[in-house]
């Protein structure tokens, strides 16, 4: 997404073009691409000019909604000591002070957009490559 945001917002970039550019399996990016088209994050073309882009402006465009196809930050409260689940009521020790950071975490997702973390990077999001894993 910030790889888009970063671009012409009204140019589409091909998911080929990306993945190289990411150093992302291009079938692995096609799949994330086209969940963000079916929730209207993402915009997709036809064509030989064809490609995807930001559905609406990066400024409009909270982290919690490019987040929310793959899972809702604001329930993922999964309990640190490990149990099956985190709730007020015959909470854990670690409970109250993770309920605190857990609705930081939620409330930036609502309230920073993709436009607010665009350009702030010390690397350029096409400049960064994954590192390997070595095999064991």
């Amino acid at each position: 997404m910030l790889y888009l945001a970063e671009r012409d917002e009204t140019v589409p970039v091909r998911v080929g073009d990306m993945a190289r550019a990411l150093g992302i399996p291009q079938n692995y990016l096609s799949k994330t691409l086209h969940a963000l088209v079916r929730t209207g994050v993402l915009a997709s073309v036809r064509g030989p000019q064809g490609g995807f882009l930001l559905a609406r402006p990066a400024s409009q465009l909270p982290l919690a909604v490019i987040v929310a196809p793959f899972g809702d930050i604001a329930e993922r409260r999964h309990c640190l000591l490990g149990r099956p689940e985190c709730r007020d009521r015959g909470a854990c020790a670690a409970h109250h002070a993770w309920k605190q950071t857990a609705e930081q975490v939620a409330r930036f997702f609502r309230t920073t957009t993709i436009g607010d973390l665009r350009g702030r990077a010390a690397v350029p999001v096409a400049t960064r490559r994954p590192t390997r894993r070595r095999a064991s």
